[in-house]
C-alpha cells in the first residue's frame, strides 16, 4: 500500500506549551511521533509551522516543511504540505500520538483503496466516565460504517436506561484522504457545526460526504496536557501497558 503520512505540529498549543519539543524521555515530543509513523512507511512528513521543529526533524533525518501558523485546522496544514510533493493517498497523524501503530493507519488506507474520500478509526469507550469526557470524542456510524455524527457530548443517548458500551465509539483522531477529496475539504468554508464542536471532521459531513470508520481493537494515547506526559513516560518505560488499551 503506497501512502503518505503527514504529521501536522503546530508550535502554539493552547494546553501543554510548545507540544511538539516537550521532553519525553530526553527526546522532543515530535520524534516520537516521527519514529512511530515511520515504523509504519517510509513517507512521511511533518507539517510545522516552527522552524526549530523543522530544524530537529531534519537532523533525525526526517522530512519537514514549513507552512502558516494561522491555519484553521490540521487537515488544512496537511493540505499546504502536500502541494509541495506526490501523494496520491495521504493520512493525517496528529503530532501527539507516539503510541500509533499500523492497526490503526492501516484500515484507513485500506478504505481509501476500496474507493472512500474519507477514512478514520474509532474504537470502543472503556467506560461511562469516558463517555461524559468532552475530551473524548463520541461517534455514531450507520449500517454501512459511514460516520452519522462526531460528538463530544454522549452519542446515542439512551433514553429508557444506562448506556449500552458496545454501542458506544471512541473517535481516534487519524484521517486519510484521497488528494482529490483533501482538495475539496479546504475549499469548503468552515462550518457552523465545526465552530459548535471545534471538530473539523464535521466539515465533511456538513457538506453532505461520508467518512468511513473502521473500527479497531485498541486505541492510541494523545498527549494534551502534563498528566498525559508523565502517563506516556510510563508507558514507554513499560509499566501500566494497560493504558494503550
Amino acid at each position: 500500500m503506497e501512502f503518505t503520512i503527514v504529521i501536522p505540529a503546530r508550535i502554539g498549543s493552547k494546553r501543554l506549551k510548545r507540544k511538539p519539543l516537550v521532553n519525553l524521555l530526553g527526546k522532543p515530543l515530535i520524534l516520537w511521533v516521527l519514529e512511530s509513523a515511520r515504523k509504519i512507511t517510509d513517507s512521511v512528513i511533518v507539517a510545522t509551522d516552527s522552524e526549530e521543529v523543522k530544524e530537529i526533524v531534519e537532523r533525525a533525518g526526517g522530512a519537514a516543511i514549513i507552512t502558516p501558523s494561522d491555519l484553521p485546522s490540521g487537515t488544512d496544514r496537511v493540505y499546504r504540505a502536500v502541494q509541495e510533493i506526490e501523494a496520491e493517498l495521504i493520512v493525517n497523524l496528529q503530532g501527539d500520538e507516539p503510541f500509533v501503530k499500523e492497526e490503526h493507519v492501516f484500515p484507513i488506507v485500506r478504505a481509501l483503496l476500496k474507493g472512500e474520500e474519507y477514512a478514520t478509526v474509532a474504537t470502543l469507550l472503556k467506560d461511562i466516565e469516558e463517555l461524559h469526557d468532552p475530551s473524548k470524542v463520541k461517534v455514531v456510524v450507520d449500517n454501512s460504517s459511514h460516520a452519522l455524527y462526531f460528538s463530544r457530548s454522549p452519542i446515542p443517548y439512551f433514553r429508557d436506561g444506562e448506556p449500552n458500551l458496545s454501542m458506544c465509539l471512541k473517535h481516534i483522531g487519524i484521517y486519510g484522504y484521497t488528494r482529490q477529496s483533501l482538495e475539496q475539504f479546504v475549499k469548503w468554508p468552515v462550518g457552523k457545526l465545526e465552530k459548535a464542536e471545534k471538530l473539523e471532521q464535521l466539515r465533511i459531513l456538513e457538506n453532505g460526504r461520508k467518512i468511513h470508520v473502521s473500527v479497531v481493537k485498541e486505541g492510541t494515547f494523545g498527549i494534551d496536557t502534563e498528566e498525559d506526559l508523565k502517563l506516556a513516560e510510563k508507558m514507554l518505560k513499560g509499566e501500566n501497558r494497560w493504558l494503550q488499551s
